[in-house]
């Protein structure tokens, strides 16, 4: 597509901030107003427009496809998403651990448990680890702080969120990344754990690793769009 634009700016909106085209606030996907919380996030999305040549690249806009999916699908159904996301707590990556007496378990103990220890002191819930392939279901109580907990996030966060839980298989490792003090990368680092040791036991694939690459680039994407989303003049 050529480039149909000359000036990119932002504007202040009922609601929110805006990316605007030469002077008019570019909407959604499904044609509402392109309305974001922050100024921030909205100069980030102008950036992506702003980058552009003659030829418009439809892949170079990962931040404002998630600001279309956050008001276009995320808002309008927050309590689907929010037990979507729930349901993530009986899978968790980070709660799944190798038998006691393989080796991948004594690492798993050393990166995951303080994850796992500071979690649950954040969010004031008891989660159950597993070992082997038994799955084991979560107690109840702890599956309702956590889906209170879930209700109580912004549809931007969320949709951030859902990205981030999705990429890692854990909902503890998403969680614990939009806190102010998270390393991202090494929450990511922390999930990814059992497909690096798999990697280094067995060798590593270029094509695999590409992917690898892309997902965890996809998993900061999204805690950078959370951050935006969050951030105050």
């Amino acid at each position: 597509m050529k480039r149909f634009y000359d000036h990119v700016g932002t504007q202040e909106s009922e609601g929110g901030f805006q990316v605007t085209l030469d002077g008019r606030g570019i909407k959604t996907v499904r044609g509402a107003n392109q309305i974001v919380p922050t100024a921030a996030l909205a100069q980030s999305l102008a950036s992506e427009w702003d980058f552009e040549g003659e030829e418009i690249d439809a892949s170079a806009f990962p931040l404002r496809d998630m600001a279309d999916y956050t008001i276009d699908v995320v808002a309008p159904a927050r309590a689907d998403l929010t037990a979507n996301l729930v349901a993530y707590a009986d899978t968790d990556t980070l709660l799944y651990r190798a038998d006691p007496d393989e080796p991948l378990y004594a690492r798993q103990q050393d990166l995951w448990e303080p994850i796992v220890i500071a979690f649950e002191a954040r969010e004031r819930v008891t989660l159950k680890r597993v070992s082997g392939i038994i799955h084991a279901m979560q107690d109840k109580d702890a599956l309702t702080k956590l889906k209170a907990r879930l209700s109580t996030l912004d549809p931007f966060t969320l949709a951030g969120l859902e990205a981030m839980t999705t990429l890692a298989a854990s909902l503890t490792a998403a969680l614990s990344a939009i806190e102010a003090d998270a390393e991202p990368l090494a929450l990511w680092q922390a999930a990814s754990l059992e497909e690096e040791w798999q990697a280094d036991q067995w060798g590593r694939d270029g094509e695999a690793e590409e992917r690898r690459t892309k997902r965890q680039n996809d998993f900061l994407r999204a805690h950078e769009f959370v951050r935006l989303a969050r951030e105050t003049a």
